[in-house]
């Protein structure tokens, strides 16, 4: 009987081991589907990084050069084994990764370049995947729904990937597929983070990043719901609608759901690469204002903001038919909604830094929640110093020494700056990220922070502020006074624009002090 008993253990065992090894080669089962898989590297990760901290720092004097280098190699090692973990467990880890990658001036430098990869090294679904979400979804095969569809994907992302294909009709679209298994995934993942967050919050009580979960909580849903993601992008359509300049694809509703959108196909380069706007004769400095106004709308007056505005989301083409430069804004899933209140303080907040009203940047940076910590957080909202937020961002370009500066001082301030993004409100998270991303793209451009950006944006803080008080009163005499009161300001900034076109022309200063005295900018 033992004998049977150990034969029939044995042939279990090899037809186990066989059926492992064909459905592992065929791709149906991943090791990395599997939650005890995933939670253990997680767990090791995690455990391996907060010991390399609490270990590697404890013998050197702190603030010592020594302690900075071999801070910055901790750093490195943590950031390179993060990205490790993102790549291996996918879906809603590469989410928070690249998240993570785009706070460029708020974390420190090595976590932001390492984990910038996370770009590019989204993982790919296999095509048996894609047809089989098609077809559990749409209710038809891919060549019943198309005239042919292509099985390498345009771009892969960390929630999906996307094909290009043609209609029976002849018409060129873009399908976009959800990661068959991201979905039922991610809600655990984010518990796991959640779970991790309080472990090592117990460790290292300076460590505030909840924020990090609270966000991915609210926002991944969104995400993942892709008939959201339309709404979305025929929103900001009509919104928007009066920048020529810009282009939404259109969606095709009869044959989207909540994982399968199918759009317009739409060509270009990326927006921060410049060899391609060279061969087309597309002016990057006439992209970077676009993408200036755009976002400035979008912020102050609107508030209903793109939050995912990295280079593989805004493409720049010159329009087929007129030729003119355009901008396509792709991926629609992550948007934040402002508070009237929010925006509102918000405005005021920007205009106090433009215009280097310093009692007002502090008591509007209370209001939105930064406390005694105000200057830190206006040199987050500007990558600027704080010597450069006391002299006027407006007056110089930023240099590299003090973009150098401030990098530093997000590995210096790391603990303030975690207790900042726990404390302010949850809208300014998305924000702060769009910023960075932005900024980044402007590095590339080499037009970051120029006055005529900062004056676009101080137009749509007196439009917003102007129509916020006209709504708000009854009485046509003060509704008159408030618009002539805006269009005075709107000339006024005209005017400081042309003083600055006057300066770089180098005439006389003279000329330029009895001006500045007649009309001084706007508060």
């Amino acid at each position: 009987m033992a004998r049977k008993a150990l034969k029939l253990a044995s042939w279990t065992s090899m037809a186990l081991a066989a059926s492992g090894i064909y459905l592992y080669s065929n791709k149906y089962l991943d090791p990395n589907d599997f939650g005890a898989v995933r939670v253990g590297r997680a767990v090791a990760t995690t455990a391996v990084i907060s010991y390399d901290y609490l270990t590697s720092l404890k013998s050197v004097p702190y603030g010592s050069e020594e302690y900075l280098q071999l801070r910055s190699k901790v750093h490195l090692r943590s950031a390179r084994r993060l990205c490790e973990l993102c790549c291996a467990n996918r879906g809603t880890f590469i989410k928070v990764g690249q998240h993570l990658g785009a706070l460029d001036y708020l974390l420190p430098e090595e976590y932001t370049s390492t984990l910038k990869v996370l770009h590019s090294q989204a993982p790919q679904s296999s095509m048996q995947e894609i047809r089989q979400v098609i077809r559990e979804d749409l209710g038809k095969e891919i060549h019943d729904l198309f005239q042919s569809f292509d099985d390498t994907p345009l771009g892969t992302a960390s929630l999906a990937q996307v094909h290009k294909a043609v209609l029976h009709d002849g018409r060129t679209v873009a399908v976009k597929v959800q990661h068959p298994k991201v979905r039922a995934q991610s809600s655990k993942d984010i518990l796991l983070m959640e779970v991790l967050i309080l472990a090592v919050k117990q460790l290292f009580p300076e460590f505030e990043f909840m924020w990090l979960v609270d966000e991915a909580k609210k926002n991944l849903p969104l995400e993942l719901d892709f008939l959201n993601e339309g709404r979305n992008a025929e929103k900001v359509s009509q919104m928007l609608k009066h920048f020529d300049f810009l282009k939404v694809p259109r969606i095709h509703w009869d044959l989207s759901t909540e994982r399968v959108l199918l759009m317009e196909f739409v060509d270009g380069g990326q927006v921060n690469d410049r060899d391609y706007m060279e061969r087309n004769k597309i002016d990057v400095n006439e992209i970077s204002r676009h993408l200036g106004k755009m976002y400035s709308e979008m912020i102050f007056v609107n508030g209903f903001v793109h939050c995912d505005p990295h280079p593989g989301n805004v493409l720049v083409r010159k329009h087929p038919g007129t030729g003119k430069a355009e901008i396509v804004l792709l991926d629609h899933g992550l948007y934040q909604v402002l508070t009237e209140e929010f925006r509102l303080n918000y405005c005021h907040l920007w205009q106090s830094l433009i215009w280097t009203d310093m009692k007002r940047v502090k008591e509007y940076s209370q209001r939105l929640g930064a406390g005694d910590l105000y200057p830190l957080f206006a040199c987050m909202l500007t990558a600027r110093s704080w010597n450069s937020v006391n002299r006027g961002i407006s007056q110089a370009p930023v240099t590299a020494t003090e973009d150098l500066e401030i990098r530093n001082n997000a590995a210096n301030y790391l603990p303030q700056i975690s207790q900042l993004l726990n404390h302010v409100p949850r809208q300014m998270l998305l924000i702060l990220k769009t910023n960075d991303l932005l900024r980044g793209i402007e590095a590339a451009l080499g037009t970051r922070a120029s006055a005529s950006s900062f004056l676009n944006m101080s137009r749509c803080c007196i439009r917003a502020l102007a129509e916020h008080k006209k709504k708000n009163t009854c009485s046509f005499f003060r509704r008159t006074q408030i618009s002539f009161r805006e269009a005075f300001n709107l000339w006024q900034i005209n005017l400081h624009e042309l003083i600055l076109r006057v300066k770089g022309l180098k005439l006389a200063d003279r000329v330029l002090a009895v001006i500045c005295w007649l009309f001084p900018a706007p508060l």
